[in-house]
């Protein structure tokens, strides 16, 4: 038994040790029951019990707090006739009325009613025949016959098209469809498509693609502003024991309004993020892992800022531990995301936004590190709001550095939902095939998502580039082929 004196010097840590337990499990269910990662949160779901129902608590005394909100209007919901209003008409149907079937003389026709149904053709394989007709010449048979030059195809000597390349580098990439569902349901298209045959025909997209994606690159890395971050994929090697898998990376780099570049690494090594970037000079905007501050520090020309979501999400999460502190600590933070917001409608320039965040900035920021400075000294250090103040104030230097540039965004949340994709495929094909592979998928991705980014149809993006790229005879001008700058024929 604990003596009574050893009892209460230890109580202050079983308390803390306690209320980390209690975080931990409020964070455990919602991510079972609630919104997973996302800071809108299921009140209802987080009802949920884990274990058996405990008898109600003593109803404490209530305190009521009323507060007005403002509403957005709630949006009219479209009628179907203007939803399908662009839809052309391939059939219709006149359906006579019985009577004037019997006696067609007896009556005239007044008017019509009018209506509408949808119907679905499914995707159909068929073949286009090309026909190269040979020519003799009729007074020199000497000479030999001649027949025009066969078409420019990606896949040379192959019966695939650049509609169909396209159509199954968007199955897998985009409607995140593994090549063996793709193999079954062709069945139903007209004719069975094998598995491995697409999977040479992703390769071969991705060898076309490869020139525009080196452009995408040269151009994101130009600007003197990205962001970046990472996301995890397994990979199948043969190398491992029982056909076992490995983890690879997909690091992403971008900037607003560019095109989004992924690139395959086999490691999260700090030396892979070099390798991507080397040479680069500008802003490097991203969460705090440690590769990316190592690289700033090691590299003068190179500003690191880091992503306020990051560290609004930290305090999110532990807001049911101490709401009171959260939520004005929250109150600061969103105050800034209001005069980004506002400014984003205004257009300001860089150097106006620069000279507004100098202006009205410093003042809030200043009581945000007193108040994390001030509840951090009265936290457990294993409570969650102990640890987001500790990431807050770890990180205050990058994270108050986008005073100094008019440029970059709070956040990093433009990147990170463009990895988003890769994080709902990785989930239906489960992993990469062969660690030689992953390039090709980071260089389809970058297509597709810049494609989804400005607004532009990547089947038709596809299928025009993959016509046009085998019978380019001078591939230099690559500028007008890439995602943010190609315009549909």
């Amino acid at each position: 038994m604990v003596p009574p004196e050893e009892a209460a010097k230890l109580l202050p840590e079983v308390m803390a040790e306690l209320a980390a337990i209690k975080a931990e499990n409020a964070w455990l269910k919602r991510q079972l029951f609630g919104p997973g990662k996302s800071e809108k949160l299921d009140r209802l779901q987080t009802s949920l019990p884990l274990a058996e129902p405990t008898p109600a608590p003593i109803t404490p005394k209530v305190e009521t707090i009323t507060y007005q909100r403002v509403t957005a209007p709630k949006e009219k919901r479209p009628v179907p006739a203007e939803v399908f209003k662009n839809v052309p008409v391939k059939e219709t149907i006149v359906i006579e009325p019985d009577e004037v079937k019997a006696d067609p003389a007896a009556f005239e026709r007044i008017g019509e009613e009018r209506t509408f149904e949808i119907d679905i053709i499914g995707p159909q394989i068929f073949k286009r025949e090309i026909v190269r007709p040979k020519y003799r010449h009729k007074t020199d048979r000497q000479l030999p016959p001649v027949v025009a030059p066969a078409l420019a195809r990606p896949v040379a000597g192959g019966y695939a098209s650049a509609g169909l390349l396209a159509w199954i580098a968007l199955s897998k990439y985009v409607d995140h469809q593994p090549l063996y569902r793709l193999e079954k349901q062709s069945a139903r298209w007209g004719a069975e498509l094998p598995r491995q045959t697409m999977a040479d025909w992703i390769r071969i997209t991705a060898e076309w693609l490869e020139p525009v994606y080196r452009q995408m690159l040269k151009r994101v890395l130009s600007g003197g502003y990205i962001q970046a971050d990472e996301t995890p994929i397994r990979c199948n090697d043969p190398d491992e024991k029982r056909g076992g898998t490995t983890e690879g990376w997909l690091w992403v780099i971008s900037r607003p309004g560019e095109d989004v570049v992924f690139d395959w690494r086999l490691s999260r090594r700090h030396g892979e993020l070099t390798s991507l970037i080397d040479g680069y000079k500008g802003i490097l905007q991203s969460d705090g892992y440690g590769a990316y501050e190592a690289y700033a520090r090691d590299h003068p020309e190179v500003t690191w800022v880091a992503c306020w979501a990051h560290a609004r999400r930290k305090f999110f999460e532990a807001e049911r531990e101490w709401p009171k502190a959260v939520r004005l600590i929250l109150l600061i933070i969103g105050w800034l995301y209001e005069c980004e917001a506002c400014w984003d409608e205004h257009e300001l320039t860089v150097s106006n936004r620069r000279r507004h965040r100098q202006k009205l900035y410093p003042r809030r920021l200043y009581w945000l590190k007193k108040l994390a400075t001030g509840v951090r000294e009265r936290m457990p250090p294993k409570s969650g709001l102990a640890k987001a103040c500790d990431y807050l104030l770890r990180y205050w230097t990058p994270l108050t550095a986008h005073l100094d540039h008019g440029e970059t965004r709070l956040d990093n949340n433009l990147v990170e939902n463009a990895i988003r994709p890769s994080a709902i495929g990785k989930k239906n094909w489960l992993f990469i095939g062969h660690p030689d592979a992953g390039q090709r998928s980071a260089i389809i991705y970058s297509i597709v998502v810049s494609c989804q980014r400005h607004r532009k149809d990547p089947l038709a993006y596809l299928r025009d580039v993959l016509t046009r790229l085998p019978a380019m005879t001078n591939q230099d001008d690559l500028d007008a082929l890439t995602p943010l700058n190609w315009q549909p024929a």
